[in-house]
């Protein structure tokens, strides 16, 4: 299972790029950068069982029970993360609120 620290420096990344996209074409505007983020979050995490950050950090997002990952769960996960406070709240397994109720976890590959 993933540790904390991954997890944050992965996030970051993850939103490093997203504002880079942001400043890049959309002047720094929030909703520019939260979009971005959302769209990078979910086709990678389809594409590549990951976020940009989590595969250059060794880590990847696999469901609870052994299958493909499908859409909802990656939009699930990703409209949370979007909302930031469920990914400060976690459970007894340092599982995020975003990954219990998607029904996935972060793991190292």
């Amino acid at each position: 299972m993933a540790r904390l620290g991954r997890r944050v420096i992965a996030i970051a990344i993850d939103w490093g790029i997203a504002y880079g996209i942001g400043a890049a074409f959309f002047d720094s505007d929030n909703l520019p950068i939260i979009v971005a983020f959302a769209i990078l979050q979910v086709l990678s995490m389809i594409v590549f069982s990951g976020s940009i950050g989590h595969l250059i950090l060794g880590l990847r997002v696999v469901p609870l029970q052994p299958r493909w990952i499908g859409l909802w769960r990656p939009v699930v996960r990703t409209l949370l993360l979007c909302l930031v406070i469920p990914a400060f709240i976690w459970d007894k397994e340092q599982r995020g609120l975003h990954d219990v109720l998607a029904g996935t976890i972060l793991v190292r590959r």
